[in-house]
């Protein structure tokens, strides 16, 4: 498992730890000419909310694996937080922001990976 796939499952986790709604990792790999090799993204239920998903995230991120974002964008609003880990990304909304900018949508060419709620188990942990 290469540092990009573990930043993703490290922040899967953070975000199901906390409740994230509707967790999906998009994968980027196969995209000619692509920025990144990972987007991670879900939604939260309230300005708080999303806060709590993104510093969970970055807290997780960095215990495990040292990793710190090379960028950090909205947290002041909370609305659509972004973490930059180079090769991976992970986009924190609300629900309304989400629906709005439709990144799903916009790489649907991509493979996409819809993450179960609770799936600790599954990533790894007992």
């Amino acid at each position: 498992m290469d540092e990009a796939e573990k930043i993703v499952t490290e922040a899967i986790r953070a975000l199901d730890d906390r409740k994230g709604v509707d967790i999906v990792k998009i994968d980027l790999r196969e995209i000619t000419n692509c920025f990144c090799s990972f987007f991670v993204i879900c939604h939260g239920t309230s300005n708080s909310h999303v806060s709590g998903l993104a510093d969970n995230v970055y807290e997780k991120v960095h215990d495990v694996l040292g990793e710190k974002p090379t960028h950090i964008e909205g947290m002041n609003q909370a609305s659509w937080v972004l973490l930059d880990y180079g090769d991976t990304i992970v986009h924190v909304f609300q629900k309304e922001q989400r629906d709005y900018y439709q990144l799903e949508k916009f790489w649907a060419d991509a493979k996409m990976t819809k993450i179960e709620e609770n799936i600790s188990t599954s990533y790894g942990r007992q």
